[in-house]
């Protein structure tokens, strides 16, 4: 329960951060906490919510979600990598979007270890961004098992990026 806490405190706390960065005429908003209706089981259950997500303007079924998990160690990444093979991997998150991000808070360790174990533990290829060679971040591509009669695209990007968060 604890790290949820966290995750959910640093994630509500980045949202305002990403929005003051954007100049108002991006063809998106950004929102924290939104739905994804699209993908939802049958009622009672409820949608699918993102902690953050890039919602088109023009059709807000279209959304770029940023997901994102607790990393106490670099080489503690099993629910990192559960949580996208059960929901980017299922088209369950982003069905309508072909990219997508992960955020890792790393609360001890080096980026590069946990970026080692992601690629180790899922079986996927880790890049570097060719536009942000100095950050945290790699991305991995994916064919996704998209529902039968469903328009999703099935080629998929994942961002990965991680956040080194330290106490005191």
């Amino acid at each position: 329960m604890e790290d949820e806490d966290l995750e959910r405190n640093v994630t509500q706390l980045l949202e305002p951060k990403i929005r003051e960065a954007m100049t108002g005429y991006e063809p998106f908003y950004v929102q924290h906490g939104p739905y994804e209706r699209e993908s939802r089981a049958v009622a009672p259950a409820q949608p699918p919510q993102y902690d953050i997500a890039f919602v088109l303007r023009s059709n807000p079924r279209v959304k770029w979600p940023l997901e994102a998990k607790v990393l106490r160690t670099g080489g503690r990444v099993s629910e990192y990598i559960n949580e996208i093979r059960a929901n980017f991997m299922t088209c369950r998150y982003a069905p309508f979007s072909n990219e997508a991000a992960m955020l890792g808070y790393l609360l001890e360790g080096d980026s590069n270890v946990a970026f080692k174990k992601i690629a180790e533990k899922g079986g996927w290829k880790l890049s570097p961004h060719i536009c942000f060679l100095d950050r945290k971040h790699r991305t991995s591509d994916h064919d996704r098992e998209v529902p039968e009669g469903r328009p999703y695209p099935m080629h998929f990007r994942l961002h990965h990026l991680i956040f080194q968060l330290r106490s005191g």
